[in-house]
């Protein structure tokens, strides 16, 4: 159990900032490496996630026994994998994994014809596999999915689509959250040769014929970037930071922080040499008369930061979307709540499904940020720097997506005792 202080000693923030690779790219190209027999992967996160995803993928032939922590695209992806590899053995988890819902996917595998089981409750992990290889009944399955709980559980049965001897055909029914991780999957599924095709009446349909060896560079994160935009936000006047690696086309949902953190005073310019973007400070947005709900449903996890954010700013703002937080590493909702009211501000649910950020009499004080084991918490905190010392609880939850986090906020000027 620690804190880390923080503080920011003053001036202008600039420079460039190092972000670790998308781990949301990195886990399904290790994936689809492994269902290909080949290719290159280069620029591979460091994030935890990332790191146990290879280990596990590596692991799976020699144990029969798999943790996958804390990881819930870890979790997912290596259940179908499994599935599909015919594995036995069991896939366990943190104790925070073991509450958060897996059932949806376990019985679309099923269907297919995989044999898993609950080792301890039904719906959750652990999940116990019986060596039964996924075989698909008939010319092409079809699977009708929900698509309102997690896109992880999508993309999972997509991956392992081309393995099945009839391909696939998967329909998503009810509202479809997070959209943008299922096209960077069927994209990245693309390019290991799969055929995948998004029909009309939300139906992707799946060829079959399995992978080829292919390379592939993993973009920098933009979710990583987000924090990086709170702290030019909120930084004195006159920052401004470079972040390589980002591309102006990109796969990656969180793309979108560039226009959501416009209005809240920082501008994006790509690099002409294609080699990452510039974020400066510029004046706030005027603030409308009404605030249309910002929906996040296709890019939950920047809502803490931009909660935030809104709150230091004094910029009041509606958000929406925010359904899957509360299955994440923690109940995000609540924990954003809990933590905005020791600065004086508070996000209530003023209308069902919407939230609104209520800065009142914000202040930055040397208050202690609780994390929640939660790396977004963490880091959707600390660019409160900015405005005053800080303490950020148990640091190290950073390590699951951005690790050098806290060397990377030194190396830009900030005082991390």
């Amino acid at each position: 159990m620690t804190n880390q202080p923080l503080h920011w000693p003053g001036g202008p923030l600039s420079g460039t900032a190092h972000l670790p690779a998308s781990k949301s790219e990195a886990n399904r190209a290790l994936l689809l490496q492994r269902l290909a027999g080949g290719g290159t992967l280069s620029n591979l996160s460091e994030a935890n996630d990332t790191v146990l995803m290879a280990r596990l993928l590596g692991q799976a032939a020699t144990t029969n026994h798999l943790d996958a922590e804390d990881a819930g695209t870890v979790m997912r992806f290596m259940t179908a994998y499994l599935a599909v590899t015919g594995w036995r053995g069991t896939l366990t988890g943190a104790a925070r994994m073991k509450q958060r819902p897996i059932g949806i996917l376990v019985e679309a595998l099923r269907t297919l014809g995989a044999e898993i089981g609950y080792a301890e409750k039904e719906n959750y992990p652990p999940l116990t596999f019986g060596g039964q290889a996924l075989v698909a009944r008939g010319p092409q399955t079809e699977l009708a999915v929900r698509g309102d709980i997690s896109s992880q559980y999508i993309s999972a049965l997509l991956l392992v689509g081309p393995t099945l001897p009839g391909g696939l055909r998967l329909r998503l029914t009810g509202d479809i959250g997070s959209r943008p991780y299922i096209r960077m999957t069927l994209s990245l599924m693309r390019h290991f040769g799969a055929t995948a095709t998004e029909l009309p009446g939300e139906v992707i349909a799946v060829a079959p014929g399995g992978y080829r060896p292919a390379d592939y560079a993993v973009e920098s994160d933009w979710s990583a970037a987000s924090y990086w935009y709170a702290l030019v936000a909120l930084a004195p006047a006159g920052s401004a930071i470079e972040l390589p690696g980002l591309r102006q086309e990109s796969w990656q949902g969180d793309h979108v922080v560039q226009d959501i953190m416009r209005p809240l005073g920082v501008s994006t310019e790509f690099l002409a040499d294609g080699s990452g973007v510039r974020l400066t400070q510029t004046a706030l947005a005027p603030a409308p008369a009404t605030y249309a709900p910002l929906d996040f449903t296709d890019c939950p996890d920047l809502a803490q930061t931009v909660a935030v954010v809104a709150a230091a700013l004094g910029r009041p703002l509606r958000l929406s979307g925010l359904h899957s937080l509360r299955i994440k590493e923690t109940d995000r909702i609540a924990a954003i709540q809990t933590e905005l009211r020791k600065f004086g501000a508070d996000m209530p649910e003023v209308a069902p499904g919407v939230f609104e950020v209520q800065p009142g009499s914000f202040k930055v004080d040397g208050q202690v940020v609780a994390t929640y084991e939660d790396h977004r918490m963490a880091m959707a905190f600390a660019p409160l720097a900015m405005r005053g010392p800080l303490l950020v609880h148990e640091p190290q939850v950073v390590r699951k997506s951005y690790p050098s986090f806290w060397r990377a906020l030194a190396a830009a000027g900030m005082v991390v005792d």
